[in-house]
This record gives C-alpha cells, structure tokens and sequence, in this order.
C-alpha cells in the first residue's frame, strides 16, 4: 500500500499538512487564545499594582540604597517592558513554550486523530515538523507580545524616555529597543529547552497535561539545582543557570559572553531532545 501511495499521481509529501493548516487549526483553539490573553493583561496588571503600591519602580531604589530592575520600572516605557520580561521569563513564559510544544503530537493522539492524520497519508515526519514550526512560531509570538504590550502600555503610563540602567546611567530610546529585542531573542532560546522537553514528551504520552506539566515539572528540577551551589560550576551545564544572562544587554557595553555561553548549552539540549522525539515517533506503534 505504502509504495502505491507514494508513486500515486500528484502524491507529494513534503505538500501534506500545509504549515498554514496547522497554524490555523492551533489559533482556533482556546488555550491558545488564553493564554495570549494572560500575556497581553500582565502589563495592565503590573501597572495597577504600581500604581496601588504608591510609585514604587521610579529608580530611587530599596531601602538598603541598591537599583534594581524592578525599583526602575515606572522610569520610562523601556524600563517597564524590561520590568516585565524579568518578572516573567523564570516561569510564566516557560508556560506558554510549554503548553504550545507539549499539546501538539498528545493531542491529536487523545482525540484519537492521530492515526487519521497518517493515514491522510501524512509521512511522519512531515507531521512533526510541521506541529514543531507552528509550536515554535506561537511560542516566538507570545514572547513578542509580552514585550510589546508592556512597551505600548509604559509609554502610555510612564512616558517614552531612555531606559535607566540599574548599574547607573542609561540607554538612549532609540538603543533600548534593539537591546529589548535582543532579550526577547535570547528568552527565546533559553526555552528552547522546554520546547524540546514538551515535544519530546508529546510524543511519548497521549495526555496532553503529562506532556505540558512534565516539561514544566523538568523546569523547575533545574531551576532548583541551579540553586544548589555545592554543585560549582557543574551548573554551567544547566540551561536554568543561564536564563538571566539577558541582562548583560542592559549593560552599557553589550557583554556577549554569558548569553553566548547560555544559548550554546539549550540549543545543544534542544537538538537532542527534538531528535529524540523524531527518532521515536517513527517507531512508535500510533494504532494501539
């Protein structure tokens, strides 16, 4: 059967479940909608609860005389969507990464679909490639709105004004949002690793909820070894140990080294993972 599906004419499996399918199948889904929701309403949030806690974010800093982040966050628009991204890249933004790539494959096996989108006939392959570019893209566009969002709603609250730097002075608007940018970029690839987790999973599990709270349980895990420092530099190879290293783009002189360091460590789990979960869902038995 299989050899006469593939010599059929006009049979061409790299046309079979076209990106466009898939993205639009995904955006009509409801948790893809909440989640964005829950991303677009954190800045409004933020914004309430500067304004409820008396104007604490303006730079004046704690009361141990250090800036942070944080005690910058009303000083401009800039400095409130970095305000943002820090308060969320540890956990919140692991979340949608993880719901996008973990629901992809495990879904369709819960709805028993799964078999039918092979028999379709949609090469394996072909599917998961095209499930994992849809999961990246909306994970990519989460980690936009987030930051652009926040951007929009500080300017609106706080003004449009260069972005103050918690090591002191500051980055000139024009240079904040290229270095903005910059942290989204980086946040992106530090999930990658999540992103493998999930869809590896995806492919292991017809529960949906596994896949998505196992890649996020394995989050945590290495977030909380990064906080053991008996281990020494053995966290170096721990994805969790490079997720703030963003911050040496708010510096005045761009450092690339922990960024670089940060991005070679997930993306090297990342590859893995993802072949992982193609070499075993070729194999995998989808009709029992």
């Amino acid at each position: 059967m299989t050899a006469a599906v593939d010599t059929a004419p006009g049979y061409r499996p790299g046309r079979t479940l076209p990106l466009r399918v898939e993205a639009l199948r995904q955006w009509r889904r409801r948790r893809t909608l909440v989640m964005g929701g829950v991303l677009a309403a954190l800045p409004f949030v933020m914004i309430i609860a500067f304004a409820v806690g008396g104007g604490r974010g303006d730079g004046r800093g704690g009361g141990e005389g250090r800036v942070t982040l944080i005690d910058t966050a009303t000083a401009s628009g800039a400095n409130f969507a970095a305000t943002c991204l820090f308060v969320s890249a540890g956990f919140l933004l692991v979340v949608p990464v993880a719901l996008f790539c973990g629901d992809t494959v495990a879904s369709e096996a819960s709805w028993s679909s799964l078999r039918y989108l092979l028999a379709s006939p949609v090469p394996r392959a072909r599917l998961l490639w095209s499930k994992l570019v849809v999961a990246l893209g909306f994970s990519l566009a989460a980690m936009l709105l987030l930051p652009v969002v926040a951007l929009a709603a500080g300017t609106a609250a706080y003004g449009w004004g260069p972005l103050r730097l918690p090591t002191g002075g500051a980055l000139a608007a024009g240079d904040a949002v290229p270095r903005l940018a910059l942290v989204v970029a980086f946040v992106f690839v530090s999930q990658l690793v999540t992103a493998g987790l999930a869809f590896w999973l995806s492919t292991r599990t017809d529960a949906p909820l596994g896949a998505v709270g196992g890649a996020v349980g394995l989050t945590i895990v290495g977030n909380v070894l990064d906080a053991v420092t008996a281990l020494g530099s053995w966290r170096e190879f721990l994805p969790a140990h490079w997720q703030f290293a963003w911050a040496d783009a708010l510096q005045p002189q761009l450092e690339w080294g922990g960024m670089t360091k940060g991005a070679a460590v997930s993306v090297s789990y990342a590859v893995v993972l993802f072949a992982l979960a193609f070499r075993g869902f070729a194999r995998k038995d989808i009709v029992s």
